[in-house]
């Protein structure tokens, strides 16, 4: 399969030379790139990046001879294109559509967007550029005239903020960007965004977004088959993240056992109790906070050294809630914690829940896409025994930012427990049928199209694609486990292999590798994995994230979601975190 290449852990490309070139650098793909793009396209990418080679340090080129008339439009050859003749700091955005006779205008303008776009997305996927050119607030703010103006700014200045931003933003396509769950860039992705924002519509209703809400219908049945729900039956929704999404399915389970607190609100249900790890996300407090049930309702149960829920310490605390009045009405298990990456016991969760008659949420926002690999999905076993489950595919599977789903078993209660019949959006005699008018389950009104780029991508990958991008992400997770778990200055945080791609570790510089006094040591190690990331920004060499974690002092996360990561990217951390610590 042509995909294969892209796909495997090596770096095919990292030791093939052309010239003193390697084919991923921007000079080398462009110069391939101009023979096959009309107009030419490859040639101004060439222009462009050249510019950003210089940036990095490269000598200055030789003095060129001045180009020749008919190339400062792009093309490569002699034409009678208007290109050369827009002058965009003499235009500003009304000379564009819709204004009259202006659609020359706007294509050469466009097309100017584009040329940027297409530098900044090589340079992106470029080892030799850097992932972060890094400035303090303060310096940043004045480097550039950031403020808003009274007068409007022409086209021209419109081009150089455009750059600007770029300029200073982080590539998180880098192939050595691993400070998030959410990494790479998917082209095909990106063009579904493109068309999204081009179609600028609402997800409210059939009549404003016909093709995008059957898409929604579609993916979303999908999405509940491969959880294991009979033939796709429940519900669901996109939302703005899996912070939104986990607080839907609060809603839903409060609205599902006392569905009078729609009208009549908190005053007219008892005190309630939600009970999640200790290691879960902390959404699921601030969903309890907005929908009035107070984060001293939420009951955090104990885990076990891998981050795992206690299935008897959720039955012990729901017995005590019962036991002083509380009810129990929600229990989110997670599927993929956000800095260990464990899985809580989902079947033995689902039993208590059952035996209680408590809501069962599952926040697979992290790992929920691990339900698309037949050789991972065994970490959710029981998840199909959910009440409601949330899933981020532009987390592991790296669709575009957002992309979170919030799928449920029990079809019409997302409807009942949000609607507000606004004859002006959902009239009842419309001429089509009226379930595809989803606007009046959501708790928005306008509601972004999310649902285009997953679509569109599982068009271009099949299932299989996405499990291989899956499974090569965690075969990298564990190259690096492996690579560090005995390697001299390494500690890891909890015994074990991971779970899923997260690898908590931390790094000892030999000053303090043979400290005796352990509070001592501990104090030091504190600062180093700060002190290493401040230096690998400031470098703009990679980027990953660390955090403490109860009574264990900074350690660093390393987690993989990027497909354009391979072997040799993870041998380049181990050494760059090693370089930047020495002397620490």
């Amino acid at each position: 399969m042509a995909q294969q290449g892209f796909w495997s852990l090596g770096g095919d490309n990292a030791g093939a030379n052309t010239g003193n070139q390697s084919p991923s650098t921007p000079r080398a793909w462009c110069q391939a790139a101009a023979s096959k793009l009309s107009g030419g396209l490859g040639s101004k990418l060439c222009a462009l990046l050249n510019v950003g080679e210089l940036e990095k340090g490269a000598e200055p080129a030789a003095k060129q001879p001045p180009e020749t008339e008919t190339a400062a439009c792009g093309c490569n050859k002699s034409c009678k294109c208007t290109k050369a003749s827009v002058v965009f700091s003499d235009l500003y955005s009304t000379d564009l559509l819709p204004a009259m006779d202006s659609d020359a205008k706007t294509m050469i303008f466009l097309q100017e967007v584009v040329d940027i776009l297409m530098a900044y997305i090589v340079e992106s996927f470029d080892r030799d550029t850097k992932v972060i050119d890094f400035h303090y607030p303060n310096e940043l703010l004045q480097k550039n005239n950031w403020e808003l103006q009274s007068e409007p700014a022409s086209l021209d200045e419109i081009l150089i903020s455009c750059r600007a931003t770029l300029k200073y933003a982080i590539k998180t396509a880098h192939p050595r960007y691993f400070n998030q769950l959410s990494t790479g860039l998917d082209m095909v992705g990106l063009a579904a965004d493109w068309l999204t924002s081009t179609a600028n519509t609402n997800m409210f209703t059939y009549e404003v977004a016909p093709v995008f809400v059957l898409l929604e219908y579609v993916t979303l049945k999908k999405m509940r088959e491969i959880i294991g729900w009979k033939d796709g039956q429940g519900d669901g929704i996109f939302s703005p993240g899996g912070a939104i999404s986990n607080m839907y399915a609060m809603l839903l389970a409060r609205f599902k056992m006392f569905p009078e607190v729609k009208e009549k609100g908190m005053s007219c249900v008892p005190r309630l109790a939600a009970f999640t790890s200790e290691h879960s996300h902390f959404s699921i407090k601030k969903g309890a906070a907005a929908l009035g049930i107070g984060t001293e309702s939420v009951i955090c149960i104990k885990v076990d050294e891998s981050g795992q829920m206690i299935p008897a310490d959720l039955e012990r605390r729901i017995l005590e809630a019962k036991q002083t009045g509380l009810v129990p009405f929600f229990v989110s298990a997670t599927a993929g914690t956000t800095v260990y990456g464990a899985f809580d016991p989902l079947i033995a969760i689902s039993d208590i829940c059952k035996k209680y008659n408590v809501w069962m949420h599952v926040d697979g926002a992290w790992g929920g896409s691990l339900l698309m690999s037949r050789r991972h999905r065994w970490k959710l076993d029981g998840v199909e025994r959910a009440n409601s489950v949330t899933w981020n595919p532009h987390k592991m599977m790296s669709v575009p930012l957002q992309c979170s789903a919030l799928l449920v078993r029990e079809e019409g209660l997302m409807q009942s427990c949000n609607n507000m019949h606004a004859v002006y959006l959902f009239q009842q005699d419309k001429h089509y049928d009226l379930s595809y008018d989803t606007g009046d389950k959501a708790l928005q009104c306008g509601r972004h199209v999310d649902i285009f780029k997953l679509w569109l991508m599982w068009r271009a990958k099949g299932t299989i694609g996405f499990e291989a991008q899956i499974d090569k992400c965690l075969e990298l997770s564990d190259y690096l486990y492996n690579k560090i778990k005995d390697r001299e200055g390494y500690e890891m945080v909890f015994n074990g292999t991971p779970q899923h791609t997260n690898v908590c570790f931390w790094y000892l510089p030999p000053g303090i590798r043979y400290m005796e006094d352990k509070e001592e040591r501990k104090k030091h190690l504190h600062k180093v994995a700060p002190v290493i990331k401040a230096r690998m920004m400031e470098y703009g060499t990679t980027m990953v994230s660390y955090q403490p974690q109860g009574d264990k002092v900074n350690f660093f996360r390393m987690v993989i979601s990027n497909p354009a990561a391979t072997l040799e990217d993870i041998d380049f951390l181990i050494e760059e975190i090693e370089r930047l610590g020495q002397d620490l």
